[in-house]
């Protein structure tokens, strides 16, 4: 463990270094920042990263950052919970709340519970009505190195209240190292994707990829526009058991797989981003503004239960 930074706020944000198995991953308290990821012998991060800790309290604040409680975008910033009405920052071109809005789980210090050679356990506590939401919500994340190569992702979370609970990785990946992620294969375990509106919020429907530019099922090149992508994957109703669902290749044939116990898979093309395209968001999760879609699966959370996912990210 060695100081990364201080915030604005004066807190003291840790990195924790990780190696085992040929792989090697660094991980910040700040958001739970997964900030490296490599592969013996290659000399770049797998993952898109800064070294400098501002850039991540400012344009770079979800890269590889844990983003919640609840992921993605809420329409008009509301949603019921227990059957109630309510309502959140508008942090995002003030329509929609965005990844939990400013006080997300992407700008706590977490609280490092244990760590060792190939593995840490981070904590971070969310206190009744912050963010708007209810319930005191304690929420644990543990990553860890297994053989072979595969980094492991276990997010689990408790409330003392019925509350939201949608918990995403945020990290962008580029396998090569390059400027543009352009013509890494991309391929998804997915027969149905989400539409979006203006706001890039689902519409509700819920369409099959067969035929269009959103089948990815038998892997085929990234190619930027086409189409544009900042869209759910739909991978199952439910949380099921852990299982691949998304292969990443890069033109170099480094590959990345996926595996995760999470109904979605929400993919972002770094359009409109410095530099273009220069890697691929890869966020699994529950689906997008779930509690205003009739039939998308559940983000409830309540006293007693407890949420966990896990995701696998595999290299060779």
């Amino acid at each position: 463990m060695r100081v990364f930074g201080n915030t604005a706020q004066g807190e003291t944000v840790h990195a924790i270094d990780l190696s085992a198995h040929g792989l090697s991953a660094t991980v910040l308290t700040l958001g739970g920042i997964l900030q490296d990821v490599r592969l013996d012998g290659i000399d770049h991060s797998l993952t898109l990263g800064r070294d400098n800790l501002a850039d991540y309290e400012g344009d770079y604040a979800y890269f590889g950052a844990l983003v919640g409680p609840v992921a993605n975008r809420l329409r008009d910033a509301s949603a019921r919970i227990g059957g109630k009405a309510y309502h959140f920052e508008k942090n995002e071109n003030g329509k929609t709340l965005l990844h939990g809005g400013a006080t997300g789980l992407h700008s706590k210090v977490w609280n490092i519970d244990k760590s060792d050679e190939n593995s840490v356990t981070l904590t971070v506590f969310l206190p009744d009505g912050e963010g708007g939401m209810p319930g005191n919500r304690s929420i644990e994340a543990r990553y860890e190195i297994t053989a072979p190569g595969t980094l492991r992702l276990t997010v689990t979370a408790q409330t003392d209240a019925e509350t939201l609970m949608n918990v995403a990785h945020h990290g962008y990946w580029n396998l090569d190292g390059s400027d543009s992620v352009a013509g890494h294969e991309l391929r998804i375990a997915a027969d149905h994707y989400l539409p979006t509106d203006k706001d890039t919020l689902p519409t509700g429907v819920i369409r099959p990829v067969a035929g269009g530019d959103f089948d990815f099922r038998d892997g085929k090149p990234f190619a930027p526009g086409q189409p544009d992508l900042d869209h759910n994957f739909c991978l199952s109703r439910a949380r099921t058991d852990l299982r691949d669902v998304l292969w990443l290749t890069g033109q170099t044939g480094r590959q990345m797989v996926m595996a995760t116990t999470e109904p979605g898979v929400q993919i972002f093309d770094h359009r409109n981003m410095d530099p273009l395209y220069h890697g691929l968001a890869i966020e699994a999760q529950v689906w997008p503004d779930a509690p205003n879609c009739p039939g998308f699966p559940d983000i409830s959370l309540k006293p007693g239960e407890t949420c966990e996912q896990v995701t696998e990210w595999r290299f060779s």
